[in-house]
């Protein structure tokens, strides 16, 4: 290559690259799963991990919620789910028991693709002996050139009529979140709780909803309410890109809910 044409090859590719958008100059976006996966047993009676780990990574998300998980319990063999699962989606795995049960854990379990700076977990009200429930608080960095930290809160709170419970669930986890009222939050799972309830207006004084109408989540094989969300807030700093429930009528008693977030400056 002589000088003149190695100059023009040269100035070629610098304006290539001038021209080029800048990876710093791109949304930040992060794709949220939530899904009750109700032990692994699915609809059909089957306890069937895989199925569930090809349910999650056929939509590739950042961070999943995952609830009803066990950890060497009888009912499922003994089995390590969020081990196993991890294994499945080569995804890291976070777990804490909120009860034994039949020899081993249950709880709320999260998988994360993003770097985990801290987590710990949080027990909400109990009014029922042997019913404890809680919430994962996981400290995340996102993928975005200043490493934002992001707060991700997966949680599954009681389902019985009376909503007291729950009433003081949604105290509770305000009280965790107001820790970093300014921090770029997410509370996501199982809220047992129709979108018109009290509950959910509750939650919306503080938390603003990714979906704009109902998305129904249960049961899984003939859906006909919501009762999974994701929730955000500081409402300014998060923008939906799409909310929808996974067509998988079989693999859980609950269908999952996928949301993909911008994360705005």
């Amino acid at each position: 290559m002589n000088r003149r044409t190695w100059t023009l090859a040269l100035a070629a590719s610098l304006s290539a690259t001038l021209a080029a958008p800048s990876f710093a100059d791109e949304p930040t976006r992060l794709r949220i799963l939530s899904y009750n996966i109700h032990h692994g047993e699915g609809m059909d009676g089957k306890l069937d991990l895989e199925r569930i780990a090809g349910v999650i990574k056929s939509v590739d998300p950042h961070v999943v919620a995952l609830q009803e998980v066990d950890r060497g319990v009888a009912r499922t063999q003994g089995v390590d789910e969020p081990g196993e699962l991890a294994r499945l989606t080569g995804m890291t795995p976070i777990f804490e028991r909120n009860i034994v049960f039949q020899g081993g854990d249950y709880g709320n379990a999260v998988l994360t693709r993003l770097p985990v700076t801290a987590w710990r977990n949080v027990h909400v009200p109990s009014h029922y002996v042997g019913e404890q429930r809680g919430a994962l608080v996981i400290e995340l960095t996102a993928p975005d050139a200043e490493k934002t930290q992001i707060r991700f809160m997966a949680t599954h709170i009681d389902y019985r009529g009376d909503d007291a419970e729950r009433m003081d669930s949604v105290n509770k986890l305000e009280e965790v979140a107001r820790e970093h009222p300014e921090r770029p939050t997410l509370l996501v799972g199982d809220l047992n709780s129709l979108p018109d309830s009290r509950v959910m207006k509750a939650f919306g004084e503080n938390w603003t909803r990714t979906d704009s109408s109902p998305l129904p989540t249960f049961p899984a094989d003939k859906p006909d309410r919501q009762i999974d969300y994701v929730l955000v807030r500081p409402a300014p700093r998060w923008k939906v890109v799409e909310s929808r429930v996974l067509d998988e009528p079989v693999a859980s008693d609950h269908r999952p809910l996928l949301v993909v977030l911008e994360l705005v400056d």
